[in-house]
């Protein structure tokens, strides 16, 4: 039975009347009153008794309840990941993760964001990325990884920016080129090895997106367009994703939201696209060079939003020896409690290691000692989930597996 409206509906304030607004375009032309009450959606939410307590069932009540304000306020909003599992088990498909969304959109347009959250959004649309790195340190750490690649391979071997006419622009993560430039390096050799043609930008280099975390529409709109321009500026033919779960989801989903528009040209994962040069024979690997068990993590924003699911897992069955899945897995996997801007928001962080305990019973599950996730949240929060559960894990980058485990010309 669906849930009964209040005897007397709530004032509409041009407040309420624009998040109702934003609601129904969430909603896809759905209805919440569809909505059974049946606690479903509750069940399959692994934020445990963690103080604070995600009820997806709770919202939508408070929604037809016209009590928005109410939940605006309330720290559900942000301690949401936006997973989209409790959807996945919701007999009548209200999409969760889509709602907490258009209601961020409304605090974001109403400054409400978390300080943390809102100073990554900003810090990319002023400095072009989301850890302020100067185009000198980056240009620096490229040269520095190319040196690297062509100590292993010959100076033919190069690491492109601003190459014309390349076929892929392929954009990272600013971690990877702050913390992790050997992520770089991996993602070089898997290109050079299948003989692509590619370039890095010089200008706008940011696969992520925290616009789509904050809600800030317009944001989210800038930093979508500036990779699209990037990719006509260098007559790319297609845009190469680092393996950075929401960044995909970004690209993928807001154009059409934001911009008005699908993009003129085709966006993949790097995932992908190495899974492609398998089928195609343009890599060759050797699975013993990786021979410690390797489990996967499925991104929520790479798997249950965006479909990916096999293609990891045939690069990862090619590339190591002895790997094992988690249960569940797919779109019923666990989310990590990483997502949805959680890394950011450091007033969580008790909360976040809480969320993550389910994730850390099923990789212990396993008996893997590498958890293999194509997202660069997904492998810092399993990290500090290992560290803080006491588990001898690490999370890695599917590429970084697919470099050492290379074949090139009959040599490892």
């Amino acid at each position: 039975m669906a849930i009964l409206l209040a005897k007397e509906a709530p004032t509409l304030t041009p407040h309420h009347l624009n998040l109702q607004a934003k609601i129904s375009r969430a909603m896809g032309g759905a209805s919440l009153q569809t909505c059974l009450a049946c606690g479903v959606c509750t069940g399959g939410c692994p934020t445990g008794d963690i103080g604070a307590p995600v009820d997806p069932r709770k919202m939508v009540r408070l929604l037809l309840l016209g009590m928005e304000d109410r939940l605006l306020a309330s720290d559900m909003i942000w301690l949401c990941t936006m997973c989209g599992r409790c959807t996945v088990y919701c007999p009548v498909g209200v999409n969760m993760g889509d709602l907490v969304r258009a209601m961020r959109s409304e605090l974001a347009a109403e400054g409400r964001v978390p300080v943390n959250l809102q100073k990554v959004v900003d810090l990319a649309l002023e400095s072009g990325n989301n850890m302020g790195i100067s185009q000198e340190d980056y240009l620096d750490t490229l040269d520095w990884m190319q040196e690297e690649l062509q100590a292993e391979f010959g100076s033919e071997a190069e690491i492109p920016v601003d190459k014309k006419d390349a076929r892929i622009l392929y954009v990272i993560n600013p971690r990877e080129a702050k913390f992790f430039p050997l992520s770089i390096l991996a993602a070089a050799k898997v290109f050079h090895a299948a003989g692509e043609s590619w370039t890095l930008s010089s200008r706008y280099w940011d696969a992520t997106n925290y616009a789509l975390f904050s809600g800030d529409d317009k944001a989210g709109a800038i930093l979508v367009q500036r990779l699209a321009d990037e990719v006509e500026r260098l007559g790319c033919q297609e845009l190469i994703m680092t393996e950075c779960g929401h960044a995909f989801r970004a690209i993928r989903w807001g154009p059409e939201q934001w911009l008005g528009h699908k993009l003129p040209f085709s966006v993949r994962s790097i995932v992908q696209l190495m899974a492609e040069y398998l089928q195609d024979g343009r890599i060759r690997l050797d699975p013993s060079r990786n021979s410690e068990p390797v489990t996967y993590h499925d991104p929520c924003n790479l798997g249950r939003k965006e479909g990916i699911f096999e293609e990891p897992r045939q690069i990862l069955r090619a590339a190591v020896t002895d790997f094992r899945e988690m249960t569940p897995n797919r779109e019923n996997n666990y989310c990590c409690g990483g997502g949805g801007g959680m890394l950011s928001l450091s007033e969580f962080g008790q909360e976040r290691m809480a969320k993550g305990k389910v994730k850390i019973e099923q990789i212990q599950r396993t008996g893997a000692k590498i958890i293999a996730t194509p997202c660069h949240n997904c492998v810092d929060q399993l990290n500090d989930l290992c560290r803080h559960y006491h588990l001898e894990v690490k999370a890695k980058n599917i590429v970084e597996l697919v470099a050492d485990a290379l074949v090139i010309n009959g040599k490892e």
